[in-house]
């Protein structure tokens, strides 16, 4: 499958997400959504690449069986429905189904599949606990790093679409959900100055390293598909080993770096800093310190302050040197501890803070990519202290 035949594919008929999230063809969330267009064919692209059947390495039942799992246990009823419809037309049998869907792993017999589904358990529930050992447990059980790398791909791109269906629900107003707080008194004032050097609670703002706990594709033999990927990925992509791990499996990297560029980078909408603040509270709340350490950085660079950072490493329940900020802080929060409660009455706060439904939707892409992007730093490697 290429790219293009990938995008050609996902605007050529309403797209997955559209059809989960309940958003009719010309609705004020569809039409919305499509706005941010180049998000919305990188995430049908993204999905088509995860379950295409040609995929190497994993096969499609058990690609389906995590998606599953994972969707049972997020939870997300819209999602789940969706992947047990798949499983059972691509012909599993009906204890494994059974298995899945009741998320009884000890009653799946596969082996290989149970290694896949536990790894699965602890990146959806706690991904802060996917260590190196849990890493590990997958080659032990046969897995190859191709095929580890599209099984953290998928489980984390599994957390994302949860959200983002979640969140385009609430924006359509198909869900009621739980109302947010909207009077909280902001915290006292940080005391730290831009170019202050931030350590709270394990958190900072200090430029780190990163590396996998797998063997990294190195640039001298990389494939010519391979090497495109890590040129339109990121300019520094090879030489960081996050990159050179992901790209193991090029065209899923491919689309979800369309995905998160587009997310994280596009004009107009959200404020890039309020973005980034987003972005830093989810990786706080997952406890990923690399992904935290970075868009703190990118936060101060853009509002050319870092007292709301010091508050979210301090406490991210409650930071925001606004009301706005703090409406965003706890939305975050959140939408990614309990996307299952999320429904119309929960941007209630945003839209009495003053965001509109361009900014909203930014918000719930940006919460949603790093639902995404916190799993795989995660579980895959490890910051370090970046060299001088």
């Amino acid at each position: 499958m290429t790219a293009s035949s990938t995008q050609a594919n996902a605007t050529s008929e309403l797209d997955l997400i559209d059809r989960l999230a309940g958003l009719a063809t010309g609705s004020a969330t569809h039409v919305l959504r499509h706005q941010r267009d180049k998000v919305a064919v990188a995430t049908e692209g993204s999905y088509r690449t995860m379950f295409d059947p040609a995929l190497p390495g994993l096969t499609l039942t058990e690609r389906l069986a995590v998606a599953l799992y994972a969707s049972r246990l997020t939870p997300s009823a819209e999602l789940a429905a969706h992947y047990l419809d798949r499983l059972q037309a691509a012909g599993a049998d009906a204890e494994t189904v059974a298995a899945v869907d009741g998320t009884r792993l000890e009653a799946v017999a596969d082996a290989r599949l149970r290694a896949m589904l536990t790894f699965t358990r602890k990146l959806i529930e706690k991904p802060v606990e996917g260590d190196r050992a849990a890493l590990l447990s997958l080659p032990a059980a046969g897995l190859s790093t191709p095929e580890v790398v599209t099984l953290a791909q998928l489980i984390a791109f599994l957390s994302y679409q949860a959200r983002l269906v979640a969140g385009l629900r609430a924006l359509s107003g198909a869900a009621q959900g739980e109302a947010l707080p909207s009077d909280v008194a902001p915290p006292a004032a940080a005391t730290t100055r831009p170019g202050d050097t931030i350590r709270i609670n394990g958190f900072t703002n200090e430029v780190l390293d990163w590396k996998a706990w797998l063997d990294v594709v190195p640039v001298d033999r990389a494939t010519p598909e391979q090497i495109a990927v890590l040129e339109e990925s990121h300019p520094k992509a090879k030489v960081s080993d996050y990159y050179l791990f992901l790209v193991h499996q090029p065209e899923i990297l491919r689309q979800r770096s369309a995905a998160f560029n587009a997310i994280m980078y596009a004009p107009g909408g959200m404020a890039r800093a309020e973005r980034e603040l987003a972005s830093t509270v989810v990786s706080c709340i997952n406890g990923c310190v690399y992904c935290a350490s970075v868009h703190a950085q990118r936060f101060e660079q853009l509002a050319k302050r870092n007292d709301a950072i010091a508050q979210v490493f301090d406490n991210p329940r409650t930071a925001g040197t606004t009301a706005r900020e703090q409406a965003i802080a706890r939305f975050s929060v959140a939408l990614t501890e309990h996307p299952d409660r999320i429904g119309a009455a929960s941007l209630a706060a945003l839209r009495e803070a003053g965001l509109n439904d361009a900014e909203i939707l930014d918000g719930i892409h940006a919460i949603a990519i790093f639902a995404w992007a916190n799993r795989l730093m995660l579980n895959l490697g490890e910051p370090v202290v970046a060299q001088a």
